[in-house]
């Protein structure tokens, strides 16, 4: 690890050095080679550092459970990604309190910057546990990567839904590597860092704590375009996750139930204020907005929610969630239509099919408001 890296792992390890603490610090020196540069007297000058926080800072610069953690790491298969660097999730980065540190079992690829989180109570009735696998697995067939906590009840069948999909799932625990909570979900969390990965800021031995699970929630909500509640009563955790997905200006979708089910409550109470009532995963796809920037396609080689090859394949930017909805033709026409302005005719000989049926799919594509028109024969991508 570098200094840099080595640096904010020893600061995010430092007891009593929470997100909110450890932004504070950050700000006001600029680095975390900065921090630990300065003095008992420069620490206690940041607003929150008090005089506990202070000594822990410096038992912490005399201490080696930095290099002791990343040595476990390095031993165990186990990745440790800073803030900052290139495989650290662009969307997380932009929330107010980022985690410094994540360790990571499995890949995070850019791929996954397409997530959606699929939360709810861990005491789910069947027809909750239903909902969360098939559109967990519907997300996860459209090239979406399904985020969520690895608990009981919604969580787990989630990321099952997922797995079922062939496609990416995220685990974001409240617990460290090598205590995974809950102890029944030990396989899951190994298959899910087979094909996707299983991520925490706790060191690996951190123990389960109550205060830690609406820690991480920032994180679920942080790595994904926007929050789907499957099933939630007004006090489940899953409300938590929530609040900090409005807070972080993610979208936030929730599953009905009976009208008179205490266990959707809360789904009921959302879908009352605003949030997308979700039917199916295409309510999902067609609510989310255009995104910060091109992802590239990682089509999976699966069935998409209508049956057709998945979205996104080899070499295609997607800027919108919703062509995830597309078929294979009209994917493969769309990924000829650049965002500046082209003719027809160069679409026309760019595509291996009848003209024919690249003109019927681009006034398709311009039916569903996927491209424009121009004048002169030419058109762009919307």
């Amino acid at each position: 690890m570098s200094d840099r890296e080595l640096a904010l792992l020893r600061l995010q390890l430092t007891p009593l050095v929470g997100p909110k603490t450890l932004r504070a610090l950050l700000s006001a020196f600029g680095s975390a080679e900065a921090i630990w540069n300065a003095g008992a007297a420069e620490w206690a000058e940041v607003p929150g550092v008090g005089r506990k926080v202070v000594e822990n800072l410096r038992a912490a610069r005399s201490e080696r459970r930095a290099e002791d953690e990343a040595a476990w790491c390095a031993a165990n298969g186990v990745g440790v990604i800073c803030e900052g660097g290139a495989d650290y999730p662009e969307s997380l980065s932009r929330i107010v309190d980022p985690p410094a540190v994540l360790f990571c079992r499995g890949a995070l690829i850019p791929a996954d910057q397409l997530a959606i989180a699929v939360i709810g109570s861990r005491q789910c009735t069947l027809y909750g546990r239903q909902q969360a696998e098939k559109l967990a697995q519907g997300l996860a067939s459209a090239g979406i990567t399904v985020v969520s906590g690895l608990a009981r009840g919604i969580d787990s069948a989630a990321h099952r839904g997922a797995l079922a999909g062939n496609g990416r799932t995220v685990a974001i625990l409240g617990t460290g590597l090598a205590n995974i909570y809950p102890p029944e979900h030990a396989d899951l969390a190994a298959e899910i860092g087979r094909t996707g990965s299983v991520v925490s800021e706790m060191p690996h031995d951190q123990v389960p704590l109550p205060g830690l699970f609406p820690q991480r929630n920032r994180i679920i909500a942080g790595m994904s375009l926007g929050v789907l509640v499957v099933e939630a009563n007004r006090n489940s955790g899953a409300m938590h996750t929530v609040r900090h997905a409005i807070e972080q200006g993610r979208e936030v979708y929730a599953v009905p139930g009976r009208i008179d089910s205490l266990a959707s409550e809360g789904c009921h109470d959302l879908i009352r204020d605003g949030a997308t009532l979700v039917r199916s995963v295409d309510d999902i796809l067609q609510a989310l907005g255009p995104l910060s920037k091109p992802v590239a396609g990682g089509g999976n080689g699966v069935s998409g929610t209508d049956g057709t090859a998945a979205a996104g394949g080899p070499g295609g930017d997607i800027l919108s969630a919703r062509e995830l909805t597309l078929n294979e033709i009209e994917r493969a026409v769309l990924d000829r239509v650049g965002t500046e302005a082209r003719s027809i005719d160069s679409v026309l000989a760019s595509c291996d099919l009848e003209p024919s049926r690249v003109l019927a799919t681009l006034t398709i594509l311009e039916m569903k408001r996927f491209v424009q028109r121009l004048a002169g024969g030419q058109i762009a991508r919307l």
